[in-house]
């Protein structure tokens, strides 16, 4: 049965930048959810000392929680080879801290979306890149998830492989068991896409999914696909919500999980609004796991 985690979108920057937010604050916060984990942002600002992360890891586990989902964002789309093995090396010593947290799982990203590199450039780039991360991920255990993704809060360019079409041939060009997708259903509707299309060309190789929902303020699904597909930045009245409420069909979308087996963690990408509307969330997804996985 899946199992239900949480990323503090709302709190990001305070968590990324020193001395405003503790991770200890969001760990306290997150104990009114009552779920199973709370997935990581690599760059958390109490992640940067490695002598911490023994105690960080410990506090998640005092609450009664597991630290099951990194998120990292390397940069694999650097036309500069030198420059995109440090890319390489940064995402292995973020697999290095995923293991030493006990997380089963650290994100990969294609890259931003350079105007200098061609389509077939970039996706070697990106699959030399990926391949060259999975010998030290399959060592410690742990399965690289590529997630159908919109753009770094911290990048210029929106994601290299965000159109469906790059996406699903990039996961198509890597073979490996320690390596699987993270499915965001969101991200396709703000690249213009319809996520149950997304979903059924890779649903055999979802092995984590973010769970949130967006609604339009205001306009309508076609102006969205208009202004926003393939843009690089996100249109004002297409907003973060409550899951269930917004433009996601999740029922067709964990019936069409639950077809393939899937059992993994779902971790809720919301709270912009507070933490209100991340409670509200967390019970959604209870409701939905019990009625699809009983």
């Amino acid at each position: 049965m899946p199992k239900i985690a949480a990323f503090p979108k709302g709190w990001i920057h305070q968590l990324v930048a020193p001395g405003q937010m503790s991770i200890y604050e969001w760990i306290d916060m997150s104990r009114e959810l009552e779920i199973d984990g709370l997935e990581f942002y690599s760059n958390f600002a109490d992640l940067k000392d490695p002598t911490q992360w023994k105690k960080i890891r410990a506090a998640v586990e005092d609450a009664g929680m597991v630290i099951p989902m990194m998120c990292c964002s390397p940069d694999f789309t650097i036309p500069d080879k030198g420059l995109r093995r440090a890319e390489v090396e940064k995402e292995i010593s973020w697999i290095r801290m995923s293991a030493e947290l006990g997380a089963q799982y650290c994100r990969v990203l294609s890259g931003q979306r350079r105007k200098e590199i061609t389509r077939e450039e970039g996706l070697n780039y990106v699959v030399d890149s990926i391949e060259a991360c999975l010998p030290i991920a399959q060592e410690l255990g742990i399965t690289l998830i590529l997630e159908n993704h919109y753009k770094d809060d911290f990048w210029t360019e929106p994601e290299f492989a965000q159109m469906s079409d790059v996406f699903v041939e990039l996961v198509g060009r890597i073979d490996s068991p320690w390596f699987g997708v993270n499915f965001d259903p969101s991200n396709a509707i703000a690249a213009g896409e319809e996520p149950l299309d997304l979903l059924e060309a890779v649903k055999h190789r979802v092995v984590t999914m973010h769970a949130s929902d967006r609604y339009l303020a205001e306009g309508t699904i076609e102006d969205l696909r208009r202004e926003e597909g393939g843009s690089a930045g996100y249109v004002s009245y297409f907003r973060h919500g409550v899951i269930g409420k917004g433009l996601n069909d999740y029922d067709a979308i964990f019936s069409t999980l639950k077809s393939v087996g899937f059992d993994g963690w779902i971790s809720i990408e919301d709270g912009v609004e507070g933490m209100g509307q991340m409670v509200e969330s967390a019970q959604f997804l209870k409701e939905k796991i019990a009625k699809y996985w009983g």
